[in-house]
């Protein structure tokens, strides 16, 4: 078991670019809404990525956009991932920073994928919400601030926590 964390740190350490390996254009920048991952890594430390509204719609699809930028949300049972149960990692559509490990997901009824916790604390941030008449907590990417879906009190052990996201918010690598 030492060795594996030996060899994940290591890892980690010499891969601090997070999941950002991004199939690219002939004009190289990243096909829209077309985020391929070859090899996710967690960021030793997260650092922001700021672009402007034009960047974000040049590198987006519209769903993406809307949910992403608009803090918008797809319909139950029509995502990509909420009824996936393949080993592997699920980052960030928008940026692609890692963000949860399929350990930590589980099948919660809601049609969306959910999961008891992020890979680490840090690689997400969490607001208040209180539109459409309910109190939520929003959940963004911290790399990006790209909306991810919100969190919720109702998970199962061992945190207790129901991490609700949006299929269109993340990419995923299997393992």
């Amino acid at each position: 078991m030492k060795i594996i964390n030996v060899i994940t740190a290591l890892v980690l350490i010499i891969n601090t670019g997070a999941c950002q390996t991004r199939t690219e254009s002939k004009h190289n920048e990243p096909s829209k809404g077309k985020t391929k991952i070859a090899n996710p890594q967690i960021p030793l430390k997260v650092v922001k990525l700021e672009l402007s509204e034009t960047e974000w719609k040049s590198r987006l699809d519209e769903m993406q956009y809307y949910v992403l930028r608009e803090k918008g949300t797809e319909r139950p049972f029509t995502g990509k991932y909420y009824n996936q149960h393949t080993n592997g990692i699920y980052c960030c559509s928008g940026c692609g920073m890692a963000l949860f490990d399929s350990k930590s997901k589980f099948d919660s009824g809601t049609g969306w994928p959910s999961y008891y916790q992020p890979i680490r604390k840090d690689l997400i941030i969490e607001f208040p919400d209180i539109s459409h008449g309910m109190k939520r907590v929003e959940v963004v990417c911290a790399r990006c601030n790209g909306h991810l879906g919100h969190v919720f009190e109702d998970g199962p052990q061992p945190t207790g926590l129901r991490y609700c996201i949006n299929s269109v918010s993340l990419e995923f690598v299997p393992q």
